[in-house]
């Protein structure tokens, strides 16, 4: 009763709780929030100093008992209470004007597909934690789908690709629900990782993983280049232990890049292999879409076309794709609810 009581001076939340962001969807407001996945936290006193981009500033700059965390790891919670410190800053910010009554709201949060039930629960756990009456979650690539306004309700083929910071999710819709997919442990903090191995292997530089993201969105490439770039990277030499700058071309860095993206298109074509031919057709004639952060990086669209000879668009504003998706479901909760993932507490009830 009281739960309800609360409710009504609470603001329905959308989240798309991602491994590099987190965005916040309000109902009827739109996407309030978008932070990077990070917290700081005070060992000695168990104190959260700052969250989103005030603590990603203080990645590798922190004394040793400040402690700048992201508390989830390919897509998954890895640390159970950090998450719900984060989530717990991001409903109190919304909700910074409802006077001083502890806000809770209803949440619909995207999460990878298949997770196991421990690492679902452990999303609706952290919610409900931070404040949350009532969790619901749904599928990031159907989200996405919802978000990218795409026909998910027809009896027709659906192919989107999320590329994410922790995960690619490969998913082809139909009349509500996923019928193919593939769901890779792989996104752009992997293609970071990838620019930081090059660097060590022919440089003897280490950089940092700050300065890896910013050189794959500054040059970054999956296609030859007619016009190639450089930027120059700042690390630590590996011999000498002293600071260090080097050129680095967007020919290297699609070099560094390339094993990593053909892991994705080959299990775009491997989801395609495993769908029904008549979907297939469908797919063939609308082409495939992108989403999530990694459908910004230059020539990844041409390089999926020219393998699957299927035509790849991305949709507008690929990052926020989520985040809309859970909003339009949050909107209208009843006539959506066919998309939702079921809840642990009510697997446990199936007889």
């Amino acid at each position: 009763m009281i739960s309800r009581l609360l409710g009504r001076f609470s603001h329905d939340l959308g989240i798309d709780l991602g491994t590099a962001n987190t965005l916040v969807y309000v109902r009827d407001r739109g996407i309030v929030i978008n932070e990077p996945s990070v917290v700081a936290v005070n060992t000695k006193t168990n104190q959260v100093l700052a969250v989103g981009e005030n603590a990603r500033r203080m990645v590798g700059k922190t004394p040793g008992h400040i402690v700048a965390t992201k508390p989830l790891v390919d897509g998954v919670i890895s640390d159970f209470e950090v998450t719900e410190k984060m989530l717990k800053y991001f409903i109190d910010q919304v909700h910074r004007q409802s006077f001083g009554l502890a806000p809770r709201p209803r949440v619909v949060i995207g999460i990878p597909l298949g997770v196991t039930e421990v690492e679902r629960k452990a999303v609706e756990d952290a919610a409900l934690h931070a404040g949350a009456r009532e969790v619901y979650l749904i599928e990031e690539p159907m989200a996405a789908a919802i978000g990218a306004r795409l026909p998910i309700q027809d009896a027709s083929g659906t192919m989107i690709v999320d590329i994410g910071g922790g995960t690619t999710e490969i998913a082809v819709i139909s009349l509500g629900g996923v019928v193919a997919w593939r769901s890779l442990r792989l996104g752009g903090n992997k293609l970071d990782q990838d620019i930081i191995q090059y660097a060590r292997d022919h440089y003897n530089l280490l950089l940092g993983e700050r300065t890896a993201e910013d050189i794959k969105m500054k040059i970054g490439t999956v296609t030859e280049d007619p016009n190639p770039t450089e930027s120059k990277v700042r690390g630590r030499d590996l011999i000498t232990g002293l600071p260090k700058e080097v050129s680095m071309t967007s020919a290297q860095i699609r070099e560094a890049l390339l094993r990593s993206v053909r892991t994705i298109i080959e299990n775009i074509k491997a989801t395609i292999e495993s769908t029904p031919p008549e979907l297939v057709a469908d797919i063939y004639e609308r082409g495939i879409v992108l989403s999530g952060g990694g459908a910004l990086m230059r020539g990844l669209a041409q390089a999926i076309q020219a393998e699957t000879q299927i035509p790849v668009q991305s949709t507008d504003d690929p990052l926020t794709a989520v985040v809309r998706g859970t909003g339009i479901v949050l909107e209208d909760l009843e006539m959506m609810r066919n998309v939702l993932v079921m809840s642990s507490e009510a697997q446990s009830f199936t007889p």
